[in-house]
């Protein structure tokens, strides 16, 4: 046994023996932390034994999965927990990861058997206030305040639960390594041997990360490529409704959103999320207008709002939220040379409504139609909704997924839709009223006039 003394970058993980100011895996500056490192002589510990197998025969079977007791986890899971698997989930503090999960292991020890939950940052009278004021009460969940993982490790190999929960990684150390807890050694460390953990004993295992301020997953780059599942908590803190996106999956789609509602007994599942984001929207206004998403197997109708207004300066400001701000700029670009709005001159502010953000091609035609709307100052008509991906030319192209678009259009009682020029699921459906379009100056005249 012996001590290595390294230098190991915050951002990304690479290690270097001495230390330099600009990180030469990712570039960062001031980034390398010293690190002392325990070396033990000792073999390397694998996820299972075993040497090569042809693939032909290799027996193979559907994956067993687990519900998790939520709706709308399980939907983000892609249909619910798979054994042995490792899930990461990120997000901003105080946005209710620590709920969801508590939440969610009361669920899975009241219909599936024993659920242990360990937390590094709280104690287990904390953790039992949080239970009581969310219901979570089952003799079957098992809580502990522990940052050791030899010892956490100790107790789940004693008693063996169906699923566990370690509240966050950030806080845990492994005695073998040398560093303060949260180090990209320990989180390394602790992360691989929680990974054989799940491996070996089939057991789904919850990893709460802690995020930056730039909003990323803490720590090196390597704790998202160990995981087999990343999900981010996202939402407003001032606003009561929570996403949960998935950003890597190994089981499922990464398309999938799970909604929920922060209420004073804990998170509540938003059933229809269409409903939620355009709850205030009354008569038509100039700058608004709706697009029927489509997130994974969900669609999803999101208010499109946007602003239009004179420059004071020289350069335009323009500003989005939710949706991409390249992609509004070249929206504008677009709306300027292929419709003719001299929109050089003006400032723009594009936003969807709701905190939902939005980046499949779909959403196009919505923020395009905002846009000319409010520089028109003329409302898009009533109960209109719009898809469309629009090109450079001022084309608009087909987008996946229309008829699931307009099914939750028309059951939230819109009665038309702007949207590509041929789409033979739309026609087929014949639910709402379908107007096809070629061009983006169509589109402007069909919906706002010349």
């Amino acid at each position: 046994m012996r001590n290595k003394t390294t230098y190991a970058c915050q951002s990304c993980g690479h290690q270097t023996a001495r230390w330099m100011g600009r990180c030469p895996g990712c570039g960062e500056w001031n980034s390398l932390v010293e690190e002392t490192t325990v070396v033990q002589q000792k073999p390397a510990r694998g996820i299972a034994g075993g040497g090569p197998v042809p693939v032909t025969e290799i027996t193979t079977a559907e994956e067993e999965r687990y519900s998790t007791g939520l709706a709308e986890l399980n939907r983000v899971l892609g249909g619910g927990l798979v054994s042995g698997s490792l899930v990461l989930v990120g997000g901003d503090p105080g946005i209710g990861k620590s709920t969801l999960l508590l939440q969610a292991a009361s669920a899975m020890a009241g219909s599936a058997g024993k659920v242990l939950y360990v937390s590094g940052e709280e104690s287990v009278r904390q953790i039992k206030m949080r239970a009581e004021r969310t219901g979570a009460l089952h003799p079957e969940l098992l809580l502990m305040a522990e940052t050791d993982m030899a010892v956490v490790e100790k107790v789940i190999k004693e008693t063996a639960p169906l699923a566990v929960i370690l509240d966050s990684i950030q806080t845990v150390y492994h005695p073998d390594v040398a560093s303060a807890p949260g180090s990209v050694s320990q989180v390394r460390e602790c992360t691989g041997l929680l990974m054989r953990l799940a491996k070996g004993k089939g057991i789904p295992v919850f990893v709460v990360g802690h995020v930056t301020k730039e909003g990323t997953l803490a720590g090196p780059r390597v704790l998202e490529h160990m995981v087999d599942t990343v999900l981010y908590f996202e939402g407003d803190r001032h606003q009561t409704y929570r996403i949960l996106r998935t950003v890597k999956n190994r089981f499922g789609s990464t398309n999938e959103l799970g909604i929920f509602e922060m209420r004073g007994a804990g998170l509540a599942e938003v059933t229809n999320p269409s409903e939620l984001f355009l709850n205030q929207r009354e008569q038509p206004v100039a700058g608004s207008t709706v697009v029927p998403s489509l997130e994974g197997t969900r669609p999803l109708l999101v208010e499109i709002q946007a602003l239009v207004c004179p420059s004071g300066f020289g350069a335009p400001r323009r500003m989005t939220s939710g949706v991409d701000y390249n992609r509004v700029a070249l929206i504008m670009a677009v709306l300027e040379r292929r419709v003719g709005l001299r929109l050089s001159a003006h400032e723009a502010y594009v936003s969807a409504v709701g905190g939902v953000k939005l980046d499949e091609p779909a959403a196009d035609l919505a923020i395009a139609l905002a846009v000319a709307s409010s520089f028109k100052e003329t409302p898009v008509q009533d109960r209109l909704v719009l898809a469309g991906e629009v090109g450079l030319t001022g084309e608009i192209r087909t987008v996946a997924g229309m008829d699931k678009r307009l099914q939750e259009a028309a059951k939230l009682g819109f009665k038309r839709c702007i949207g590509p020029p041929v789409d033979k699921q739309a026609a087929a459906l014949g639910i709402i009223e379908y107007i096809g379009v070629q061009s983006l100056q169509e589109a402007v005249e069909a919906a706002i006039g010349r």
